[in-house]
């Protein structure tokens, strides 16, 4: 590829590192650079439109034109650039924020706390929970237990809970505490054994979560962190009564729940939280991505009243609350954010994904007929299809050949921007304002590139 010595591409090359990318192939393919977009369209420095079909990255709720949004942090900028909340000092757009965070939250949660992003969320959850657990008089009590393909950001503490090779250990030395353990994911197409039924498959996951409970000792077992939809990691949709079953162990033994709502969050799952989806009443919440549309990086960490609580004592205990983010509830970023929950309520946002969710979960299935799917799996606007060799063994593709890049690829020639997960998973989360029409387009662009993509597999004799 020869590039214009002064084109975009060629000062990305020399000059950007890019996150999740194949460094040394980037500097001979470049980058796709969006220039701008409408609705759930973006564009490129080229002119060319493309359906966004994993919301940038699960997070631009309402596409990338929505001018109340572009306003509300212009009024911010001009009013009040920059406040922090350090030292009980606060703003308008945060309280204001706070409370109606509060007033949407799934019972039994409180209280807000506010990060910059998901990871940020998920490390602050478990640096307080460590702190709680020691305000108890636990000091034993630390470990955390998280999912096989389970997705929590990729900082030190949270890169532990993500359980993906993919993501986190490989050439970073992780894992390296011995606080994580990890138990099977909830996907039955992947991981149900032989003649056992969703209902016994989920009865297994029970049992394993409470015996490795026991062999940990629950003396030292502190919280289970879960997505109500593992995302990043294949987007897993539980098993009916998964979560009934795993919330009456945590209870059982005096382990914390958090829900990890960063993707599920804000109607994504057809409820405003996929606490609601799924019956979920969480000890601890993280939220972000479509907090704000991702028109600007905020992030909150939820807490129930008892949790809040037992902070508070030990916080007058030692003197203070010691942890904290220079850019934590920025009132820019809060006034964003406070804004399109505002135009969620005032354009029954979650209404319409309840309208629409239908047409794109019976489109998404439609997709288990193609000899390259074995399942397509989702839950309101959110779903994945999973890439085999071979429907009838699900054997899966020799994982060098990145056969769901390899389709992920042809749908860009279609104009379709998805995403490759691990699983040999594609991802499929679009906007929340996406119609019924632009469904069916995002369809059947992505079966067009499944179909260009089977003309080169090696599929199964």
């Amino acid at each position: 590829m020869t590039l214009a010595p002064n084109s975009l591409q060629a000062r990305d090359i020399a000059y950007t590192v890019h996150p999740y990318t194949n460094l040394r192939q980037h500097e001979q393919q470049g980058p796709l650079v969006i220039t701008g977009g409408k609705g759930i369209y973006v564009t490129d420095d080229d002119g060319k439109d493309y359906i966004e079909g994993l919301a940038g990255l699960w997070c631009t709720s309402l596409g990338f034109s929505e001018k109340r949004l572009v306003e509300a942090a212009r009024r911010q900028m001009e009013r009040m650039p920059y406040t922090h909340t350090f030292a009980g000092r606060s703003s308008e757009p945060v309280i204001e924020l706070a409370e109606k965070l509060i007033g949407i939250a799934p019972a039994p949660i409180r209280k807000a706390y506010f990060v910059n992003s998901g990871s940020e969320a998920i490390d602050t959850a478990i640096k307080l929970i460590w702190y709680y657990q020691n305000a108890r008089g636990l000091p034993q009590k630390k470990k955390i237990i998280a999912r096989q393909r389970a997705y929590h950001g990729i900082t030190l503490a949270g890169g532990h809970l993500t359980a993906s090779l993919a993501y986190t250990s490989s050439g970073f030395d992780l894992p390296m505490m011995d606080r994580f353990r990890h138990v099977t994911a909830p996907s039955y197409y992947r991981y149900g054994l032989e003649g056992e039924s969703e209902a016994q498959f989920v009865d297994r996951l029970a049992d394993e979560l409470e015996q490795l409970i026991l062999a940990e000792g629950p003396e030292t077992v502190a919280a289970f962190f879960a997505e109500p939809v593992q995302g990043a990691g294949g987007v897993i949709v539980p098993p009916k009564g998964y979560f009934e079953k795993v919330q009456a162990i945590l209870k059982k033994y005096d382990v914390l729940f958090v829900a990890d709502e960063v993707i599920c969050g804000f109607g994504r799952t057809g409820n405003w939280w996929g606490c609601n989806t799924f019956d979920i009443a969480p000890d601890l919440v993280t939220c972000a991505k479509q907090l704000s549309s991702a028109y600007l990086p905020i992030a909150g960490l939820l807490m129930s009243d008892a949790f809040y609580q037992v902070l508070a004592d030990q916080s007058a205990n030692l003197g203070t609350l010691g942890v904290g983010y220079t850019y934590g509830g920025h009132p820019v970023a809060a006034a964003v954010a406070l804004e399109t929950l505002k135009i969620y309520e005032s354009d029954h946002t979650i209404e319409h994904v309840q309208a629409v969710a239908p047409r794109f979960l019976e489109r998404l299935r439609r997709l288990e007929s193609h000899p390259l799917v074995g399942e397509a799996r989702g839950v309101g606007l959110i779903g994945g299809i999973e890439i085999v060799k071979d429907k009838a063994t699900k054997e899966q593709f020799d994982q060098q050949l990145k056969a769901n890049a390899q389709v992920v690829a042809k749908c860009l020639a279609h104009g379709l921007i998805l995403r490759p997960l691990p699983g040999d998973t594609i991802g499929i989360c679009p906007p929340l304002i996406i119609s019924e029409q632009e469904i069916d387009l995002l369809f059947d662009r992505l079966e067009a590139g499944l179909d260009d993509a089977l003309g080169v597999m090696p599929m199964a004799a």
